[in-house]
């Protein structure tokens, strides 16, 4: 899950990135109010963790003017500001969760990914999706109640599409997802991905949860969905098959 961190000061944001990324969640940092409004408009996050106290314009600014743009996105307040007031104002600016510094990591991953799963509807750690169960606490997958062992990169785009089952998912939102935009490679990696992830889903007795949207991209469907729902790619071409260090 790709989250913005909005923090000034470098030192306490190369903390929490380092933090943040060892949870698997990808990382964009700006130090700046107005630059991360310009980004929020433009890129899709799964959450913001952002400090009150910027250079710029004060954090109240920020989540005002997400809201007022109609951006949805859970916002975390993370700062050193601990009068009672400053959280009042934060809730009532539209910020979804408050805490303040110094933080427990543990706490701060435990919110984050409590908020992201209520942005998306769900209000359980454990997602299902027919005999398929993923852990986003634990990042573990079982199918039938067995393991299911997987890279870091085939299990960021399997939990990318149970958290959106239903919504066809574009290729450069998967590139988007896994790299942050940072040194992303072709977009043809993401057919040797699913591949991948198809294959190892399908010896495990859970095929056809991933289809194709021809020319648009993919789909997480239930085993048990009707049967007007996009039909699943039977094959993708050869070369998808060639390994790809994930």
């Amino acid at each position: 899950m790709r989250i913005l961190l909005v923090e000034s000061d470098l030192n306490s944001a190369a903390s929490l990135t380092q933090t943040l990324r060892t949870a698997s969640f990808t990382v964009d940092h700006t130090a700046s109010g107005e630059e991360a409004v310009e980004m929020l408009r433009h890129y899709d996050y799964d959450l913001v963790i952002l400090e009150l106290i910027l250079n710029d314009i004060e954090g109240y600014e920020v989540i005002r003017r997400a809201r007022l743009a109609r951006i949805s996105t859970p916002i975390l307040v993370l700062s050193g500001l601990v009068r009672p007031q400053a959280k009042i104002s934060a809730f009532s600016a539209g910020a979804d969760d408050y805490m303040t510094k110094p933080y427990d990591s543990g706490e701060l991953i435990a919110r984050s990914q409590a908020l992201m799963r209520r942005s998306r509807g769900f209000s359980e750690p454990r997602l299902q999706v027919g005999a398929l169960e993923l852990d986003l606490n634990g990042k573990n997958v079982t199918v039938h109640g067995k393991p299911l062992h997987l890279t870091g990169k085939e299990y960021a785009i399997l939990e990318l599409l149970v958290l959106r089952k239903g919504a066809v998912l574009t290729k450069d939102a998967f590139l988007n997802h896994l790299y942050g935009g940072i040194d992303e490679p072709e977009m043809k990696i993401i057919d040797v991905f699913i591949c991948k992830l198809r294959r190892k889903l399908q010896a495990v007795g859970a095929s056809d949860l991933i289809a194709t949207v021809w020319g648009r991209g993919y789909i997480m469907r239930d085993e048990n969905s009707r049967t007007d729902a996009p039909v699943p790619a039977t094959r993708l071409k050869e070369e998808a098959a060639t390994e790809v260090v994930a």
